[in-house]
């Protein structure tokens, strides 16, 4: 397949994934895999160094055009987020503090992320490539949203604006993302959305805290994801078993294309996801994983090795 049709392609599906509670990672693995883009070693014949060099950089592509989701993210709540830093630390009604304020809140939950998801980054990288892993991860995440929902609907929630979050809601979200970490398949979007609902935020609240803390989250990911593609370790090197991302004119303009096509896809989704799920909820969200998760169980070994 030409890569600048590649490249709409996958752009299109980072664009439409990344914020849906859907898991844009098993959705960029499958359109890879189909489009018989190498994924890694596993992809490769033994002592193929061309094809771990196309390998290293449809990886480090994967990872870059996520900024182009993040950039739209950052764009759509560039309001809000001034209006924070504005009103910081004592809020928009002044009965915030330096611990409870939206953006303090952001960033704890963020810390709560990052340092589980740092000393178990070598579970994940280990199931990164599995499509077993990956479709339970979608079933079940999948039915706990459904369940979480339902549950959630039946009773009246405490907090219905991201000005009312308290530090020990913050934290329990933050920890429940790093399930999306270590576990691939699970969604950013999904842990936090129903982290947030057993904590009693409102949908839209839920939904509002969950993509304030993609921001920080992603940025620092996708910033190390790609430092790790860029410079790969010494010794995976010498193994033959990683190789450096080389760049040429057709790469930088297949790179070009992904994140912009990212960017302007992102930035309609999020718009409708969030009118969505004030009239409808997720459980159309829940229904899709679960059919997914279970389609992968049955014939994803198929179309993708592990």
């Amino acid at each position: 397949m030409n890569p600048y049709l590649q490249s709409v392609l996958l752009g299109i599906v980072e664009g439409l994934t990344e914020f849906l509670p859907v898991s844009s990672t098993a959705h960029l693995r499958i359109a890879e895999a189909l489009m018989h883009i190498p994924l890694g070693e596993a992809s490769c014949p033994a002592n193929g160094a061309d094809c771990l060099a196309e390998a290293a950089y449809w990886q480090m592509y994967t990872i870059v055009i996520q900024l182009g989701a993040i950039l739209a993210l950052t764009l759509l709540f560039l309001g809000r987020i001034v209006e924070f830093i504005r009103t910081f630390p004592g809020g928009e009604k002044g009965d915030r503090s330096l611990l409870n304020h939206p953006i303090s809140l952001t960033l704890i939950a963020f810390a709560f992320t990052s340092a589980p998801a740092l000393l178990l980054h070598k579970w994940s990288e280990k199931n990164l490539g599995s499509i077993t892993a990956m479709a339970i991860a979608l079933l079940v995440g999948g039915i706990v949203m459904w369940v979480i929902d339902a549950w959630a609907d039946r009773r009246d929630p405490d907090t219905t604006d991201i000005e009312q979050m308290t530090l020990l809601q913050a934290i329990w979200i933050g920890l429940c993302q790093t399930l999306s970490a270590v576990f691939p398949g699970t969604s950013r979007s999904m842990s936090t959305i129903a982290a947030g609902q057993v904590a009693s935020l409102d949908r839209p609240t839920a939904l509002a805290f969950s993509f304030l803390l993609s921001i920080p989250t992603m940025f620092a990911a996708t910033c190390w994801d790609l430092l790790k593609e860029i410079h790969p370790s010494k010794a995976s090197v010498a193994a033959g078993t990683a190789a450096h991302v080389v760049m040429n004119g057709e790469r930088w303009i297949v790179l070009l294309i992904g994140l912009v096509v990212s960017f302007i896809v992102a930035l309609g989704v999020v718009e409708w996801f969030l009118q969505w799920v004030r009239k409808h909820g997720f459980a159309l969200f829940a229904l899709y994983r679960i059919l997914l998760g279970a389609a992968l169980l049955i014939w994803g070994a198929k179309f993708i090795a592990g």
